[in-house]
């Protein structure tokens, strides 16, 4: 069985966002940057998949610039077999990512697709659905368990209310919620791996799909300043501020 992992490569989570001073976007020169940690889930869940003998093909997926066949090669060194870069200096939007994944998988025909639940960048969290829904194929999103079966597969997903199991007929498309496993860190034998592993590389115009953003981004401001807390004495006063300064009762 072949699993597709789609990985995309985004600002460092641990580095501080800033805003670019014409407030068109973040700034991203000079700035570390990394794979999604929920693709990252997605990769690792990949190779369990492999090692319990359920897979037999992991092929890392991004879309981007060419800085993206580094995030590829990260997956690579993780344990994926091959990479596949679609290359395009594009605005890439969730719906024209779920068109171009189709695309490829169109032409991979894996039997389960994993997706990070949303990227760390813009918090979409729509190109699994999309996908889905364009393939018309099963999903299950906000995964914590995946357990495949013969031509199906358990997945225990987080809802609002807690835990909510469901059993999907494959081919899916998975998107991974943070419980689903704890990454892997990259050995340097395998680090070394992957420099040799292949990375085929095609466009959008190649899969036949017009990428072109249909969304235009007006401006980026960072988020107000928040003011001090302050400690009250009774529960009079605060029913006073509340009243009286807030002016919400």
């Amino acid at each position: 069985m072949k699993v597709l992992v789609a990985v995309k490569r985004v600002i460092d989570p641990n580095v501080k966002v800033r805003v670019k001073a014409d407030q068109s976007g973040v700034e991203t020169a000079n700035v570390k940057m990394a794979m999604n940690p929920f693709d990252e889930i997605g990769v690792e869940e990949a190779i369990r998949m492999r090692e319990a003998g359920k897979a037999t093909e992991i092929v890392a997926v991004s879309i981007g610039p060419q800085t993206v066949q580094e995030t590829i090669r990260t997956a690579l060194a993780m344990g994926a077999d091959r990479g596949l870069h679609v290359a395009t200096d594009l605005d890439i939007q969730p719906l024209a990512a779920a068109k171009l994944l189709k695309a490829v998988i169109d032409k991979e025909q894996p039997q389960v697709v994993i997706l990070g639940k949303q990227a760390v960048d813009n918090d979409n969290a729509q190109t699994g659905q999309m996908l889905a829904g364009l393939l018309g194929w099963s999903q299950a999103t906000f995964a914590s368990k995946i357990a495949l079966g013969d031509g199906t597969a358990e997945i225990t997903r987080e809802v609002d209310g807690g835990m909510e199991t469901v059993q999907v007929k494959l081919p899916v498309v998975v998107t991974t919620d943070l419980r689903l496993n704890e990454p892997r860190y990259a050995s340097l034998p395998n680090i070394m791996k992957a420099k040799k592993k292949p990375i085929e590389e095609t466009t959008p115009a190649a899969l036949g799909v017009d990428a072109a953003p249909r969304l235009k981004l007006l401006k980026v401001v960072e988020p107000p300043k928040r003011q001090a807390g302050v400690k009250l004495a009774s529960v009079a006063e605060l029913v006073d501020k509340l009243k009286n300064e807030a002016k919400v009762i």
